[in-house]
């Protein structure tokens, strides 16, 4: 479909804060055309024009046939009917995390791209993040693994809990790092500020022995994006905001800590330079539908268990 020194046309669904930034960073790749973006809000239509040279379309349908690839940043609940009416009109996407509400949804988008041979990349940025990419190098076999996720309340996110909007990013991440099966799965979780768990904790047994313990909050007044992974002889502290990883190691029977080393990128100018790669070259992605519909079972499992609790209602 394309030669190595054509430019991949692509558009963008959706012009909040997140799809502005793909926007932004299309338009800066030497190997893509920012054909236009989409969004049925006037207001944030124009300050996109006002600040990316590109078209600007209320209907995201206008795009069929003048772009090879989309990035969709819309609200979750949109995800499947606009991923399946690009799909079936022969169009990669890249679809923001989670994949979909409802996995049978993220099922059919992933039968539909292998049918007919297009790229469904699913916007797990950490996966891209420079800091993740050095720790996999060190862990082999991860016994226990704590992950923090916390940020203040953000009113953008209104129809989904901290679980599909904060929590699904350390799950896709412990799911690569694990590699085994969940085996038991346990939850709590607590309304706040919205209609869904603004705060959620879920410690996962797997198969072979590792214990993960997430924790996600969307209504605490300081950020953090940490995640610790202990393993047989040694653990590394992982801060995904400052991209840096702490190396701590037994040593004449002490621990001794070093830090590692770390070239920084923007996560999410890697995640859509690798997106543009698989399009041109018709590459596996790193975050398939498998992937996301992994992680979405995973997330949809401790939701079912937060629900279960006698208070939730």
């Amino acid at each position: 479909m394309h030669k190595n020194n054509t430019k991949v046309r692509v558009g963008v669904i959706g012009a909040g804060v997140l799809g502005s930034v793909h926007a932004r960073l299309y338009s800066e790749l030497k190997n893509t055309v920012l054909v236009g973006v989409c969004d049925i809000n006037k207001e944030r239509l124009k300050n996109i024009s006002d600040t990316i040279r590109c078209d600007t379309f209320k209907n995201y349908r206008k795009l069929f046939g003048l772009v090879d690839a989309v990035s969709i940043a819309v609200p979750t609940s949109e995800h499947f009917k606009i991923a399946k009416e690009f799909l079936l009109n022969n169009i990669n996407i890249l679809v923001e995390k989670p994949i979909t509400i409802d996995p049978s949804e993220a099922d059919e988008l992933f039968e539909l791209a292998q049918k007919k041979g297009l790229i469904l990349q699913v916007g797990h940025v950490e996966r891209f993040n420079a800091a993740v990419k050095v720790v996999r190098r060190f862990t082999k076999n991860p016994r226990f693994i704590e992950c923090h996720r916390l940020g203040p309340f953000v009113k953008r996110v209104k129809d989904i809990g901290v679980v599909l909007d904060l929590m699904i990013h350390d799950i896709d991440i412990v799911l690569a790092f694990v590699n085994s099966k969940p085996q038991t799965i346990e939850a709590v979780g607590v309304k706040i500020l919205s209609d869904f768990e603004d705060i959620a904790n879920a410690r996962i047994t797997f198969e072979n022995g590792c214990v993960a313990d997430l924790t996600a909050s969307r209504v605490s007044l300081e950020s953090m994006r940490k995640i610790r992974i202990f393993d047989e002889a040694m653990y590394l502290s992982l801060d995904y905001a400052s991209q840096s990883v702490l190396l701590y190691r037994k040593h004449n029977k002490k621990i001794v800590m070093k830090e590692i080393s770390i070239k920084k990128e923007e996560p999410l100018r890697a995640e859509l330079i690798s997106f543009i790669d698989c399009v041109k070259n018709k590459k596996r992605p790193i975050v398939s539908g498998k992937e996301a519909i992994d992680a979405l079972h995973v997330a949809v499992a401790i939701l079912d268990k937060i629900k279960c609790q006698k208070k939730y209602s």
